[in-house]
């Protein structure tokens, strides 16, 4: 599919006029029922976006080090901030009249996270941005988007992200589990022992939107995720995700999967479970999982 694609370079712009556009758009890529059959399947984007010449603002990086529960000022990057470095480019993607799903409504479902290597803060970067695949979904269709972060010309960090349009669909089955590479194993989907537990505030979406860029309504007050259908906001996945993985002492070169179970609404308190290398998020009713993951060493080495 990557090599199908072609390659546009793209400067750094705005968040706010994309989610914008996006938004404007959304009413006119409604799917039809049927979709996610394979004949009616709408096509790919054909487009990778590049943005060279990717600088941290170790300021900004402080105060995402700080909402997720990171060391700040560490010489390494998070595991999980490229992600938030290419969402700009992302959001530029799916908010285009190519991508074939509304912007609004899409709902995170699973990342998968491989790095090569420690990435410095200091570093500098070109991050790579297409859409992998869709896939059929028994709720309707996700979008695997694909994100590549090189420095010096090698492959250093990568991510596959799932993001699951709802619509009406003929498929009553099993949804696909973990985007683009299966269900997580056995082994780590059995009740892991408690760990702490996090008292979450109602302000942390508005907080962790400030350190990330992501500003989507259904995080930020009680007014703007009604309009979404939620009672209260809900925490960002991704930053249950980097919380989750700010408590393990990860390798360097690390492979990561998460599944994005169900919304974490705020306020309120959760439960953060781990062994191993296996960890996940439970509610405060003790049998909500609102994210399962693991965090396992990776023997691949840059390319």
């Amino acid at each position: 599919m990557a090599d199908q694609c072609s390659r546009r370079t793209v400067s750094r712009q705005a968040l706010a006029p994309l989610l914008l556009r996006g938004a404007l758009l959304s009413p006119f890529k409604r799917p039809r029922p049927g979709v996610a059959d394979g004949a009616t399947r709408p096509p790919v984007p054909p487009t990778r976006l590049v943005l060279p010449g990717v600088r941290i603002d170790l300021a900004k990086l402080a105060a995402y080090e700080r909402v997720c529960g990171f060391a700040v000022g560490a010489e390494e990057l998070p595991v999980t901030y490229p992600h938030v470095l290419a969402f700009p480019p992302m959001m530029r993607l799916m908010s285009a009249r190519a991508f074939p799903l509304p912007l609004l409504g899409l709902v995170h479902t699973s990342v998968e996270i491989s790095r090569r290597k420690a990435l410095a803060a200091t570093g500098e970067y070109e991050l790579t941005v297409f859409v992998e695949r869709l896939v059929p979904h028994r709720r309707g269709t996700e979008a695997v988007v694909m994100t590549e972060a090189r420095a010096d010309g090698s492959r250093v960090w990568e991510s596959r992200s799932t993001y699951l349009a709802r619509h009406r669909t003929p498929h009553n089955g099993p949804a696909p589990a973990a985007g683009a590479r299966g269900p997580l194993p056995a082994d780590i989907r059995k009740r892991l022992p408690g760990v702490a537990t996090w008292r979450l505030g109602g302000g942390l979406g508005r907080r962790y939107g400030s350190a990330s860029g992501d500003r989507n309504p259904i995080h930020l007050h009680p007014f703007t995720a009604r309009l979404f259908g939620f009672r209260r906001p809900i925490a960002h996945g991704m930053w249950t995700v980097a919380r989750c993985l700010a408590e393990h002492d990860l390798p360097e070169a690390v492979r990561v999967r998460a599944e994005l179970k169900a919304p974490v609404p705020l306020p309120g308190t959760v439960t953060y479970a781990a062994e191993g290398g296996a960890f996940e998020v439970r509610g405060e009713d003790g049998e909500t999982v609102h994210l399962r993951g693991e965090a396992l060493p990776s023997f691949e080495s840059s390319v």
